[in-house]
């Protein structure tokens, strides 16, 4: 598990099982975080939508979540989108960004969502997913994210997803986990073997 310096965030890793359909998994990973064992989390697919969720589970389809609730961790479950933790006062968000969600705007619409219930970011964490050394894509793609476009380890047209996101981000304090999904084992990655197999990204309001 990864927990960044930032509190109220963590990110897994292939080891810590997968929380969402995994109810041990999930235990374990509450009890090491001293958080609920009942997450909230969506149905995700790679859009926009922002959603406050009532309780615990699995919610409509939306690709980012919002709380003012510290007894409720929200989640994300990715295997090369990035996972993005967003912080406040009394409030926490977290998204789902994989190229499609990014260049739709899945993050300046949790933030507006978290403005809009009365609670401004100050904090932004970006979690690991797959880097500008693997993210092959075509042009049509590359050309979504202006001043991200990169060149993979083998020397084909790339974008730098964690860039382009932090470039989002601007105005917050913003920490980048680093890692890439694809290409080191301890994650689990969809382009490299087609998984169905995820690590999560998890966010709540830590005591004050």
């Amino acid at each position: 598990m990864i927990r960044p310096s930032v509190a109220g965030v963590a990110f897994g890793t292939a080891a810590d099982g997968d929380p969402r359909i995994d109810d041990v998994a999930r235990a374990a990973v509450s009890s090491s975080l001293g958080i609920a064992s009942e997450w909230a989390w969506v149905r995700q697919v790679h859009g926009a939508v922002v959603v406050e969720p009532e309780g615990a589970g699995i919610g409509d389809e939306a690709d980012a979540l919002i709380t003012m609730n510290p007894a409720l961790p929200i989640a994300v479950s990715v295997a090369d989108c990035l996972p993005v933790a967003l912080i406040c006062d009394g409030a926490v968000g977290i998204a789902h960004a994989g190229w499609r969600g990014a260049a739709g705007g899945v993050v300046g619409a949790t933030i507006a969502a978290l403005v809009a219930g009365g609670h401004q970011p100050h904090t932004a964490v970006i979690g690991p997913g797959i880097g500008p050394c693997c993210f092959e894509v075509g042009d049509e793609v590359a050309d979504r994210f202006p001043g991200h476009r990169s060149r993979t380890s083998w020397d084909t047209v790339s974008v730098d997803l964690p860039g382009a996101v932090a470039a989002d981000l601007a105005g917050l304090d913003v920490e980048m986990v680093g890692g890439c999904t694809h290409h080191q084992d301890r994650f689990h990655s969809y382009r490299n073997d087609g998984t169905n197999h995820r690590q999560f990204g998890v966010a709540w309001i830590p005591p004050v």
